[in-house]
Parts: structure tokens; C-alpha cells; sequence
């Protein structure tokens, strides 16, 4: 890639976008298409859309999100069909203050971020695209230049809403420079910049005895106050603060409940009416969507006081909980190591997934729910399948505690903890173990968290030790078993002929002999109970294999013994336990013979290709499964 090449590109399509004419032109723009004139609120929604939108299991799940956000797919949705979709419909939605509340490092920032860089993104294409008077400091509508009188025939041709009053700026400006002639006002497509401060403004709350309330709304300017003489001549004022900026676009308030109170009662009337007090002019239009963050703690103590009852009644509280979801927290971890310059030191399998354990047992409640443990919980949470329960059961669990996920161990201690494993010197690769150890002497140092949070923390840890030398055992066991892929195919072939004669009530003939035999019930059970399939449910179990046969041979297809994930994993078991004295030999011994080490070279082998271990990583793993075996 040339670079000078792709910044040449960048220039010339900045150059091809931008746009400026008269409002008369404008309008012609309007008449085809008149989403320019979109609400605030709209164009974040129609922003979200336009990634894409998928429907699983009746829930939306929107595309914007998936690369940053993980996990998070039911509190998002609510947010986007509750707030922006609504707000986007102009209904009172839209005049409430959008507050995202949740636990430390939960995702909040990230969220405003990312509908902050979306709509930077979404004004540079042709559905987003935003037009603003030019010169105006508030890059305000042009649609407000059409008095009041004539905007129901104006809404009718364009088939648009108009709302808000020029800025004092423009105002003054369409006096002076054009003589109240409309038709000559300019009028520029502006790009939503943070950068630039173009319909994004940013909020932060310091020191209450030194911030000052133009820090929102602008200041006078005293060098030209002079000048002109007064200090409501707009050319004397620079609307400059943040919510001056924010028009037409999206308003941060970081750690809003922090504010002084004197700056939250400027949010009552630009929440309901649209507009806002500044120095001494009227009420300033404003459409800008307004989104604060806050932790519980704060929200609690604020809600707590009388006083804010009035903003209260302007917030759209949404709570932004951390992910229960291992495979989702695992995202977040490879994310966050992939933007550091640790990504030559490697991480084996299943370390991450073993950290992402630990975290969501953290944050998970116990359910009353008869049979069903954390562990359970976690992995039907995870989408997987859980023998005796269902669909319903998983819906019942994650509606039965509102505030599920909003505490216990936040991803950013976990990082913190690999970051730790990560940097030691002369390490070129860390597993499991190792995290777990990191996450182990952190507890420790952790000043916030209570001695009986340490001690369930350490269960947890045991817990998530558990879970993988399961993944260990597993995974060097399908190595194992692709060694002897021939064995399995034998398996496999005797299982569906013994179950086949057992369905049909008939006998199967030895290949040697030539001798009817009845079905090896044996042979059958000792296969089925590997993947918990009781003598109840045995007969429905292979029942359901010689239909999935059946299927199979009416498509012309041959079916394999991996075409049906729980056999499968009843063939590998089986064939595993059957192994395991040549695996605990294989794995365990000191001097291998010459058999021994071809078998573990291939094993090896496999796990680096096919399963993403190197050389080192691969001969730790096995050592570990050897002496668990072995125990």
C-alpha cells in the first residue's frame, strides 16, 4: 500500500463530498430527498442501521456494535429499540437525557465512543450527509431561516418537520449581510467532527470552585465587547461552549452525576423545549442527543435527593451490565491484547477462555432454579445445551435478577492480571495456569474487594482450574483420536450396525463367524454413557441417529460419525478412555521408545497445526494432561 496514494484518495473524496450553495439550492435537495433534514436523534438511529440488522431467536441484533461491544446483545437492543428508535420517531423519548449506568469498565465509554467515530463515519455518505448554514457557529439547520408563518407549506412540499429559532448569530447575520433575503444565505454540508468540533461535544466535570458555566453554553468575548458596545450583540459572544457544538449531532456528559448542579439545570430546558439559556439573548435551539454515563453508586445517592426529582424525570436510565457470556468476554480479552505490543509472546488455548470463566462466575447469581449450578448457568448462558433444560428455563434465569451482571470482577483487573503473566521476562508463551496464578496474587493487592469476596473468588478460580483441565484433557484427547481416525470409523461403523439391528429388532452377523448375534447392548451403552444418555432415554437416542441416517442416504449423502455432534463426542470419549493407559504412557514417561515418541511427534503435530499450540506450548499441555491422568 502507498500511503501518500491513500491520503491523496482521502483528499479528493473530501473534496468531491463537500458541497455549498444557496438555500434555494438547498431546498431543490430537499424536494428529492429530504433526509438531510433528519433530527439528531434519527440520524444516530438511521447511523445504527445502516451496518445491518439481524433477527436470531426473535432479538435483534445490530451489526454496529459487534466489533467493540461483546456480549452485550440484550441491553443494547433495548437500548436501541427503546431510545434511539423511538427518539428517531419523534416521540417524548427523544426529549429525555439518555443515562447509561453501570458497573466500572463495563462498556459505557466504549459505547459513546463508538456512536461518537459512527457518526463522523455516517456524515461522510450520502444518506448521512448534513447541511448547516455557513459561517454559523452552531452549524445550525438552514430550515430555520423559513419564518414561522410559512413553515406548515413549507412541511407540506418537502415532506419534512421543522423545528428551533436561528441562533442570535444568524439572526443578526441574515439582517446585516443579506438583508432578510433567505434565498442568498449559504449554505455548506458540514462533516460531524469531534476533532473539529462539529456536532460532537464532550463534557467533563473537574473542580466545581473553577469550572465555569461557559464551558457549556460559550462566553462574552471581552476583547470586543468595545468594540460593540454590548453584551448581547452576538458578535460580542463566542458560542463556542459544548452544547453550541453539539448541535445537529450527539452531546457527552462523562461522569454526568459528578457535575455541579448549576450545570444540570441547563439540561431541563434543552431536553424538553429544544433550547438553552446563554448570556443574554433568548432561548437558543439546540437538537442534539444527549448521552451521560454514571456508575451505580452515584445514580443511587442521586436519585436519593429530593431536589433532582425534575432531572430525574428527564432521564432514560439504561443499565449497561457487564457480559455474562464466556466466549463474549473472551472477545474482549483478544481485543485488548491485540492493540498492545505483546502479540509476539504466545497465548495457548483455551488461557483466555479459562480467565473468561473465572469473570463471568463472578458475576453470576445463584438461580433457584432446582439441579441448576453457576456452572450450568454459565454455559447455558453461553448458548450451550444443558441435559433436563430448556429454552424456557434460560429465559426464566435471565429475567429472574434485574441486576444480574452489574457487579463482580470487570475486565479491566483480568487484563491487568495477563498483562502481568504477559510481561515477564524470557517468556515466550503463558497458558492457563499461568493466568490463573496472575489472577490468584492479584487478589491480594485488590484493596476494594472484601475477605469474603476473596474467599469466593479463590472457589471461583478452583472452579475455573476444573473447567480447563476438562478443555486439556479434551483437547489432547481428539489429537489422540485423529492418530487413530481409523479406530474411530471402526467404532462408529459397529455402534450404528448394533443400533440398527436394535430399532429393527433383528440380529447382526459376526463378519468371521457368520453367526447371528444379538445387538452388543454393551458395546452400545458403553458409547452412549460417555455423553450422559440414560437407559430411559437410550432407545430415543438411537433412534434419533438411524433418522438422521435415513436423511442423510434420501440426499445421496454417506453420514459420517462427525455429522452428529453428540455422537461424535461419545465415539472420542469412548475411544479416549479406551486410550488413556497409552495416552498416560505416552505422555508421562521419561524415556519414550521409538513407538512412543513417533506417537507423541504426531500428537504434537496435530496440536500445532490444527489446533493453534507451538512447539513449546503443545509438549507443556501434554506433560500437564500426562500427570492428570496420572493422579
Amino acid at each position: 500500500m502507498n500511503i501518500f496514494e491513500r491520503i491523496a484518495e482521502y483528499r479528493a473524496e473530501s473534496n468531491r463530498l463537500a458541497w455549498n450553495g444557496t438555500f434555494r439550492e438547498y431546498i431543490e435537495i430537499l424536494k428529492k430527498d429530504p433526509t438531510p433534514a433528519m433530527t439528531a436523534h434519527a440520524r444516530v438511529y438511521k447511523m445504527i442501521e445502516s451496518f445491518g440488522v439481524e433477527e436470531i431467536g426473535g432479538h435483534k441484533r445490530y451489526k454496529f456494535f459487534e466489533q467493540e461491544i461483546f456480549g452485550l446483545d440484550r441491553a443494547l437492543e433495548k437500548l436501541v429499540e427503546e431510545y434511539f428508535h423511538s427518539s428517531a420517531r419523534r416521540l417524548d423519548v427523544r426529549k429525555r437525557i439518555l443515562l447509561l449506568m453501570g458497573p466500572v469498565s463495563g462498556g459505557k465509554s466504549t459505547l459513546v465512543t463508538l456512536l461518537k467515530r459512527g457518526l463522523e463515519k455516517f456524515s461522510r455518505t450520502d444518506q448521512g450527509a448534513v447541511y448547516a448554514i455557513e459561517g454559523c457557529p452552531m452549524h445550525e439547520d438552514p430550515l430555520h431561516l423559513i419564518p414561522h408563518e410559512l413553515r406548515p407549506e413549507f412541511e407540506k412540499e418537502l415532506g419534512v418537520r421543522i423545528e428551533g429559532n436561528l441562533c442570535p448569530s444568524c439572526q443578526m447575520r441574515l439582517r446585516t449581510e443579506f438583508d432578510d433575503d433567505i434565498e442568498k444565505v449559504g449554505v455548506e454540508r458540514v462533516f460531524i467532527s469531534e476533532e473539529n468540533r462539529i456536532g460532537i461535544g464532550t463534557f467533563s466535570p473537574s473542580d466545581p470552585k473553577s469550572q465555569d458555566i461557559a464551558d457549556l453554553t460559550g462566553s462574552i468575548d471581552f476583547s470586543t465587547i468595545t468594540e460593540y458596545g454590548s453584551e448581547s450583540d452576538p458578535r460580542a459572544y463566542r458560542f463556542d461552549g459544548e452544547l453550541n457544538k453539539a448541535n445537529r449531532g450527539l452531546m457527552e456528559f462523562q461522569e454526568m452525576l459528578k457535575c455541579d448542579e448549576k450545570f444540570l439545570w441547563n439540561l431541563l430546558s434543552l431536553t424538553q423545549e429544544g433550547n438553552f439559556k446563554a448570556g443574554r439573548f433568548a432561548l437558543i435551539s439546540a437538537d442534539e442527543l444527549i448521552v451521560a454515563h454514571t456508575n451505580e453508586s452515584e445514580y443511587r445517592s442521586f436519585i436519593a435527593n429530593k431536589k433532582n426529582e425534575a432531572l430525574q424525570s428527564r432521564m432514560i436510565v439504561m443499565q449497561i451490565p457487564y457480559n455474562l457470556k464466556v466466549s463474549e468476554e473472551e472477545k474482549i480479552y483478544a481485543k485488548l491484547i491485540e492493540q498492545s505490543d505483546m502479540r509476539h509472546i504466545h497465548i495457548a488455548p483455551h488461557a483466555l477462555r479459562t480467565a473468561a470463566i473465572f469473570s463471568v462466575l463472578t458475576r453470576l447469581k445463584e438461580t433457584k432454579k432446582q439441579g441448576m449450578d453457576l456452572v450450568k448457568k454459565m454455559r447455558m448462558y453461553d448458548g450451550e445445551e444443558v441435559e433436563g433444560y430448556k429454552e424456557a428455563d434460560l429465559k426464566e434465569m435471565q429475567n429472574e435478577f434485574l441486576e444480574e451482571g452489574m457487579s463482580g470482577v470487570d475486565p479491566r483487573y483480568v487484563i491487568n492480571r495477563i498483562s502481568s503473566a504477559l510481561i515477564k521476562q524470557n517468556v515466550e508463551s503463558i497458558n492457563a495456569l499461568d493466568i490463573l496464578r496472575a489472577i490468584k496474587d492479584g487478589l491480594d493487592q485488590h484493596a476494594s474487594i472484601t475477605k469474603e469476596e476473596r474467599e469466593r473468588y479463590l472457589n471461583f478460580i478452583s472452579v475455573a482450574r476444573k473447567e480447563y483441565d476438562e478443555l486439556a484433557k479434551k483437547e489432547v484427547q481428539k489429537a489422540f483420536v485423529y492418530s487413530f481416525e481409523e479406530s474411530a470409523k471402526t467404532l462408529f461403523d459397529n455402534y450404528l450396525d448394533n443400533i440398527e439391528a436394535f430399532c429393527n429388532w433383528s440380529k447382526i452377523r459376526d463378519p468371521l463367524t457368520d453367526e447371528e448375534l444379538d445387538p452388543d447392548e454393551r458395546l452400545m451403552r458403553s458409547i452412549e454413557e460417555q455423553i450422559g444418555v440414560s437407559e430411559n432415554a437410550k432407545k430415543a437416542f438411537r433412534e434419533e441417529i438411524l433418522i438422521r441416517i435415513s436423511s442423510y442416504s434420501r440426499k445421496g449423502r454417506k453420514f459420517e460419525y462427525h455429522h452428529h455432534d453428540r455422537l461424535r463426542e461419545a465415539i472420542e470419549k469412548k475411544l479416549f478412555a479406551d486410550l488413556k493407559d497409552i495416552v498416560k504412557i505416552t505422555t508421562s514417561t521419561k524415556t519414550p521408545d521409538a513407538n512412543q515418541l513417533k506417537r507423541m511427534n504426531e500428537v504434537i503435530k496435530r496440536l500445532i497445526e490444527e489446533h493453534g499450540y507451538t512447539a513449546a506450548s503443545a509438549n507443556d499441555l501434554l506433560r500437564y494432561v500426562g500427570s492428570l491422568l496420572n493422579r
